[in-house]
């Protein structure tokens, strides 16, 4: 490994390169990163040979890669060709086009449109201030997840309701149903209980099996948020100025529910049960692209206020995780912890090119 970033230091003094959630509401403006061709792909995954910078996280791409050697040795065994292929490529400092050299191929996206725009939001690990027992303040509880359950669980407004209360199954009170609701969306949470201990991870326990349905698309369909300014962010802000009784009108309309399994001093991980390295792991439809399945992706950048205005870059990155609302040509990046990353993600709605690196 050491070997591996040394080379791609030297690499970096030679090469110029640039710093370059919501489901249902995207639109065709280039204001969004896309980058049309001439014709659309044939196949969902076609060979092509990109040429783009160098990728400019290969250091966080190689943790990543040696967190699933130690945390999922299964896996990494099942992508071990790959990985150890692509450490070459990266050792003889060969360009986005040359992994042939090492006998891989890339195979670029189709996109949601076939001409290789392939949809990229972003999810983050929130931090969350909560209470061992509920105040007047502190109020919304978070569960874990029932077991020994012969019918069907309830749903989110029968929750809301009681459905689920006195039966042992709090695990915190928050003093926000809009945070319980984003840290559900983005599947984990580390909780703080601002009593001076270590912030304890909350991770994805179950849900209720109840369709979802995405708040951002009915917020669009009531005219409450602008097609073209719909994001986690804009969400958020519009919940601001609602009392508990608005929200939950609008929360109920999305039936599934969440349900968490605290862990202490745990990492944030994903489905394959890898701890996850900010921006370099991604959220995938693992029909089309398996957990393990290292993608390279060009991601455009965004500014602090959310805009794309014409800045990408090329990341390596690794299948890791998974998401209800992530099907088909759609990665959801992985983008870090707490605030700054939770604004980053929630402006993401946006399209990159991406090709997927195998044999």
């Amino acid at each position: 490994m050491k070997e591996i970033i040394k080379h791609y230091r030297i690499y970096l003094l030679f090469v110029f390169f640039i710093s370059t959630l919501i489901s249902g509401c995207q639109n065709n403006s280039t204001k969004q990163g896309q980058q049309y061709k001439d014709g659309k792909f044939k196949q969902r995954l076609n060979i092509s040979y990109p040429d783009l910078d160098t990728p400019v996280n290969i250091t966080d791409y190689i943790v990543q890669v040696d967190k699933i050697r130690t945390a999922s040795p299964v896996l990494y065994s099942q992508n071990e060709h790959i990985y150890k292929a692509i450490d070459d490529w990266i050792n003889r400092l060969l360009g986005s086009n040359e992994f042939d050299k090492v006998g891989l191929n890339s195979y670029e996206m189709a996109g949601q449109d076939g001409y290789g725009n392939v949809h990229l939001t972003g999810y983050y690990t929130p931090v969350i201030k909560a209470r061992h027992k509920p105040d007047a303040k502190f109020k919304y509880p978070i569960y874990k997840m029932p077991t020994h359950v012969k019918r069907k669980l309830p749903n989110r407004e029968q929750i809301y309701k009681g459905a689920l209360s006195g039966k042992g199954l709090e695990i915190a009170y928050s003093n926000s149903l809009m945070d319980n609701f984003i840290m559900e969306v983005q599947g984990s949470a580390y909780i703080d209980f601002e009593d001076g201990t270590p912030l304890v991870f909350f991770g994805y326990g179950g849900k209720n099996g109840h369709g979802y349905s995405s708040i951002g698309r009915i917020l669009v369909e009531q005219g409450e948020i602008e097609k073209e300014k719909i994001s986690i962010q804009a969400i958020k802000d519009w919940a601001k100025n609602k009392n508990e009784k608005q929200l939950k009108e609008l929360l109920i309309q999305n039936r599934s529910f969440v349900f968490f399994n605290p862990k202490h001093n745990a990492e944030v991980k994903g489905a394959a049960a890898v701890p996850l390295i900010a921006n370099a792991a991604i959220a995938s439809d693992k029909s089309l692209v398996p957990l393990g399945s290292v993608v390279l992706v060009d991601v455009p950048l965004l500014d602090n206020d959310g805009q794309y205005r014409g800045r990408r870059e090329t990341r390596l990155m690794v299948a890791l995780d998974v998401g209800g609302a992530i099907k088909g040509q759609h990665f959801d990046l992985y983008l870090g912890i707490g605030e700054a990353s939770g604004q980053l993600a929630g402006f993401y709605n946006h399209f990159g090119r991406a090709w997927v690196i195998k044999p």
